[in-house]
């Protein structure tokens, strides 16, 4: 009777415990399931096929030839007739050296030749002499031919004494700088009173004729540079004195800190307004083709190829879409494939994006 009392407390106990896990499922299922997470995004809408933009690009205008003067010898340079901005003819005296140590060279080689030219004339008379005797029977064969190996010496010391004297000569005129080009000059390396090496540059003269634009193209553009595209040139500061250009050079290296490449174009029949030194602007047609261009920022990879998200208008969902890129810059994609018109295309926000996910429109652009 005692164990019945005790266990009817227990009872009631399991009995609410089992009405409380009943209960439970039925709680669980009356809560509503989570709303699907919406992301804000940027978009472009896709218009027609845009051919290739005109990039420009500044540079400056430079002659297409350039050449350091320089002396053969080394020497005191004691004259330098020309300045930056004066213009050369051709056997215009630009600098002068030092002449003492080759005047002095030429004297003695010329007094060596004087003395080799009396050992010849002794020689010759000596050997006409004993070629009478010989012909007598009056000297024997071994002395006249003594004497024609000295005339033959005194011959060849004449010959190499010449040659020191127009060597000498040579370099008594290389202590004077000659121009064999026109042009304008446009550095100068050296001042009087300074001993000089031979080579160092004296003066840079830009060489009259053609002129060049030289830019700094983005690597993304170099392979367009090789294709020759259509480029105007214009003063930056006179926007009105344009020139159409061709490429001439391309660099194959960069340059290691801008990663750019220099590109050399020649204006054809450029006015006189672009001087040497003139800061000009070129517009180059980038793309020979056509393309839809969309912001940098859209270009996503996909198993290692390139893509974009597009924006289903329907039920503003978003799914990736491979394309293939023409054109590449920071700024801009050029899309040659996977693209039409109409489509919208994510421009910001690609990074928090899944297949499938609902996306609210923030801006629409065309």
């Amino acid at each position: 009777m005692k164990l019945l009392m005790l266990s009817a407390p227990l009872a009631a106990r399991v009995a609410c415990a089992v009405a409380a896990i009943t209960l439970l499922p039925s709680c669980q299922r009356s809560e509503a399931p989570p709303a699907p997470e919406i992301r804000p995004v940027r978009v472009v809408t896709i218009g027609q096929l845009a051919v290739g933009d005109a990039v420009a690009l500044t540079g400056t205008v430079q002659a297409q030839t350039e050449v350091n003067l320089s002396f053969r010898i080394d020497g005191r340079l004691i004259e330098r007739g020309v300045n930056v901005g004066d213009r050369l003819r051709p056997g215009q005296l630009v600098a002068r050296l030092d002449p003492q140590n080759e005047d002095s060279a030429l004297q003695s080689a010329r007094a060596q030749l004087t003395a080799a030219r009396a050992q010849q004339l002794e020689a010759r008379s000596n050997y006409e002499r004993m070629r009478k005797l010989v012909a007598e029977n009056a000297v024997s064969r071994a002395n006249f031919e003594r004497a024609e190996s000295l005339r033959k010496t005194a011959e060849s010391q004449v010959e190499a004494a010449q040659s020191q004297v127009a060597l000498a000569e040579n370099r008594l005129g290389y202590t004077r700088l000659v121009s064999d080009v026109s042009g304008v000059v446009t550095a100068h390396g050296a001042e009087p009173g300074e001993v000089v090496g031979a080579g160092r540059m004296i003066v840079q003269v830009a060489t009259a004729g053609g002129r060049d634009a030289v830019l700094d193209v983005p690597a993304q553009m170099k392979d367009s540079m090789l294709a020759d595209p259509e480029i105007t040139v214009a003063l930056t500061m006179g926007p009105k004195v344009t020139a159409t250009a061709r490429v001439r050079e391309v660099s194959p290296r960069a340059d290691p800190v801008t990663g750019t490449f220099r590109v050399r174009v020649r204006l054809v029949d450029p006015p006189p307004a672009m001087r040497l030194g003139s800061t000009v602007t070129a517009r180059i047609k980038a793309g020979s083709g056509k393309g839809y261009v969309i912001p940098a920022s859209a270009l996503v990879r996909s198993e290692r190829q390139p893509a974009v998200w597009i924006v289903d208008p329907g039920n503003s969902t978003v799914a990736m879409r491979t394309v293939e890129v023409k054109e590449f810059d920071p700024l801009r994609v050029v899309v040659a494939s996977g693209l039409s018109p109409g489509d919208v295309v994510v421009t910001a926000g690609v990074q928090a994006l899944r297949p499938g996910q609902k996306v609210r429109l923030l801006e629409a652009k065309k």
